[in-house]
């Protein structure tokens, strides 16, 4: 059974898609199966697969790519974010343990800063800070707050020290399988966006491995509750949209769409998905493995 390996980077840039082509035109060593651009977050997130060589070997020239062209002073988004390559998820995908990834998470952790001089946080199953396993921890503030506590024990990166210049800092993690599901509402009332993503979300009560953001999509004059689902097998894709619709029906507010960012597993996917969730744009190039018999799907 051959070492199958994903990653997921998180670039900070959605708005000018030539240099986001530029970007990724730099991953030349492993598939690339998925980008999904948004103007609103101005974050572009990316699915890589590949052996493990070839899948870190492809992260790291599309991070160093991205510090080329980008500078994290100069960004401004509806996402949260501390660097210019702001995450860097690696996911144990076939005949890979947990243990060897985390191992090599940690060695390109330390070779971004050898190399590239970016500092890391580890984050996930990675982390060596207990705090740090959970990523909204990590990037608390987002990098306007980092830069001014960079030098607080409790912030300082887990390899390098301060900040990049121009790049901010990266998190590198280790995690399993995580499905990015944006809900949209039709209202310009950022308010209850919000109020969804709080009433939804675990830490405040509400579905198991739900994480959620309110997001204002200026450019569309609509709002969006917009949600990372840590733990499908639990919570269902399906309960989540049924719950933000229940909390939209209280709020009397319609759902236009929705939409996934990425790849979904296949054991995540139910019969008549797309038209139940309003999913914008689905493909079956998105649903990623269900067992090892199963092909990959690889995007065009």
């Amino acid at each position: 059974m051959p070492k199958i390996l994903e990653c997921v980077p998180n670039f900070s840039e959605g708005v000018d898609l030539a240099l986001v082509d530029d970007i990724i035109s730099a991953i030349k060593t492993a598939k690339l199966v998925n980008l999904h651009s948004d103007p609103d977050h101005n974050r572009s997130v990316v699915t890589i697969l590949g052996s493990p060589n070839e899948v870190v070997q492809a992260a790291f020239d599309l991070t160093e790519r991205a510090m080329q062209l980008l500078d994290i002073r100069e960004h401004s988004g509806a996402h949260p974010f501390m660097g210019v390559v702001d995450v860097i998820p690696f996911v144990a995908i076939q005949g890979i343990s947990k243990e060897e990834v985390i191992k090599l998470a940690h060695q390109f952790g330390k070779r971004l800063y050898k190399e590239l001089e970016l500092p890391v946080y580890f984050y996930g199953e990675a982390a060596k800070v207990l705090e740090r396993r959970e990523l909204p921890y990590v990037r608390k503030g987002g990098y306007t707050t980092l830069k001014r506590e960079i030098n607080d024990p409790h912030r300082k990166p887990d390899v390098g020290h301060g900040l990049h210049f121009s790049a901010g800092a990266a998190a590198v993690g280790v995690r399993d399988f995580l499905i990015a599901f944006n809900v949209n509402l039709e209202t310009r009332d950022f308010d209850i966006a919000r109020s969804i993503a709080q009433n939804i979300r675990e830490k405040n009560g509400g579905l198991t491995g739900v994480r959620a953001l309110g997001i204002d999509l200026a450019s569309r004059g609509i709002t969006q509750v917009s949600i990372n689902l840590v733990d499908h097998k639990t919570t269902s894709l399906k309960q989540v949209f049924d719950e933000v619709a229940k909390w939209a029906k209280e709020y009397e507010v319609q759902i236009l769409e929705s939409e996934l960012v990425g790849m979904i597993p296949k054991d995540a996917v139910f019969e008549g998905m797309a038209e139940y969730l309003k999913l914008l744009g689905f493909s079956q190039k998105q649903i990623l493995l269900g067992s090892p018999r199963d092909k990959i799907a690889f995007c065009k």
